[in-house]
């Protein structure tokens, strides 16, 4: 869908003007408006973290911050455009909830979740092609609440975001090896 095309009141191409976007954001709420910024993390964190801090956190405005090709995900596209810190950042925030999404499907119900929260919101995802492997479509995102994935006995194995994916790897390769892995998903960083 095509969201410019489609609802050209709700869509407001800001450019390359990041602050600009976290003040607009803010200002938006005082409307009643739900706005859901985006761009890459470095950008949606990093560059603008003042105006996030002053306009949006403090004063605990409903703006859903959603933040794309986060961590290494970005190699190709070098440093200056990579983030780590941007969970720490967010998550030192008063109010803001840190979301770190592993997959297409979970990405798009907490989407749904986050816009039904009030307050602040960082929700993270990554750049990389993951299977969409988290195939419960028909259970409700609950923020704040950890999903166990895999039982195990032996190791449990806690993982955020893209990373999901490559600890229910680790987790079969580690049962190929008699050791039993349990996996938790924990995508909520900070409520």
């Amino acid at each position: 869908m095509n969201l410019l095309k489609n609802h050209p009141d709700r869509f407001f191409q800001i450019g390359i003007a990041e602050a600009n976007m976290m003040g607009i954001a803010a200002g938006l709420t005082i409307g009643g408006k739900i706005p859901f910024t985006g761009t890459f993390a470095n950008f949606s964190t990093g560059r603008v973290y003042d105006q996030i801090r002053q306009s949006i956190a403090y004063s605990d405005k409903n703006v859903k911050i959603c933040a794309s090709h986060a961590g290494l995900t970005l190699g190709e596209d070098g440093a200056t455009h990579q983030i780590l810190e941007d969970i720490g950042l967010m998550k030192m925030l008063p109010g803001m909830t840190v979301i770190n999404t592993c997959d297409y499907n979970q990405t798009k119900a907490a989407t749904i979740a986050i816009a039904e929260h009030e307050g602040p919101v960082y929700l993270r995802f990554g750049r990389p092609t993951v299977p969409s492997f988290y195939a419960r479509l028909d259970e409700k995102f609950v923020i704040g609440k950890a999903i166990q994935l895999t039982e195990g006995t032996d190791v449990t194995i806690v993982a955020t975001g893209h990373l999901v994916w490559e600890s229910l790897q680790a987790a079969e390769q580690l049962e190929a090896e008699g050791i039993s892995a349990e996996v938790i998903n924990i995508h909520t960083i900070n409520l």
